[in-house]
């Protein structure tokens, strides 16, 4: 981790599950961090900056600052994120618009705003996305979108800054945090659909695509994700049928049972299987 000595972070979700315990890695490891989040704080001499980063006008003069209070720019890792249950059978509902919001318009805009300090010192960007970006889950269609389009946003970014900014993508599995509560709420939790993780795991994987020589342009969590984003890349019907098992599981045991927002995927289910 010498490679992180005096370099210039910015981290949003500082005040998240994984932004604490990446905030205080990269501190260890000699970094100078500034966090965002919604409300500003001090995470173990971090100084966290107040932003709603779903809000245009704000984003910019709240990088600057941190900008301008690291002295430069050397990374940012886009973690800021939430999650939520959405069919995609329903019309888009305020869940979905905010999952859409902070997973993947926020991460553009802080990105847009921080290209020009990362330009200048030939930074990195790393990206937050999720397993789900690639292995989407029913139930579960906006998190599900937003984390792909995410990819996707920075799939194009790498093409238009990548001689000048490295751009990475991290892909964690299901960590346990706040982030799935409201989904477990609606009878849909994840447990014994994603195998969990720990969020050391993650941390390690957003530092190793922090300080590798030179930027990956995909990094998995664990051995088992990289099994998985290998299947979901190259065998994308083998990947379906994975996923249609497990959840043909899951409502064999009524897991969903109870869960309103499955009643038309459980109806057409057992009218398909008789």
């Amino acid at each position: 981790m010498s490679a992180l000595a005096q370099r210039r972070v910015l981290v949003t979700g500082a005040s998240g599950t994984f932004g604490r315990q990446l905030c205080a890695a990269l501190t260890a490891a000699g970094a100078r961090v500034v966090g965002v989040d919604r409300q500003p704080d001090s995470i173990d001499g971090v100084p966290v900056l107040g932003c709603d980063l779903t809000d245009p006008d704000a984003v910019p003069p709240t990088v600057a600052a941190a900008v301008d209070r690291l002295g430069g720019l050397d990374l940012l890792v886009n973690n800021a994120g939430v999650g939520g249950p959405a069919p995609a059978e329903l019309p888009p509902d305020e869940v979905v618009r905010q999952q859409l919001e902070v997973n993947l318009l926020a991460a553009w805009r802080t990105t847009a705003a921080a290209l020009p300090a990362l330009e200048a010192t030939r930074g990195r960007v790393v990206f937050v996305a999720s397993r789900m970006a690639l292995l989407p889950l029913p139930l579960a269609a906006a998190y599900g979108v937003s984390k792909r389009a995410l990819v996707a946003y920075a799939d194009a970014l790498r093409h238009e800054v990548g001689t000048h900014v490295g751009v990475s993508v991290v892909y964690p599995s299901m960590v346990a945090s706040p982030i799935h509560d409201s989904t477990a709420d609606a009878g849909l939790s994840l447990e014994g659909v994603s195998r969990p993780e720990t969020v050391q795991g993650v941390v390690a994987a957003i530092l190793r695509a922090a300080t590798a020589r030179r930027a990956p342009r995909d990094v998995a969590t664990t051995r088992r994700g990289r099994l998985e984003l290998a299947v979901a890349r190259h065998a994308p019907t083998l990947a379906d049928r994975l996923v249609r098992r497990t959840v043909a599981t899951r409502i064999a045991a009524g897991d969903l049972d109870a869960a309103p927002l499955a009643a038309g995927m459980l109806r057409r289910h057992r009218d398909a299987t008789g």
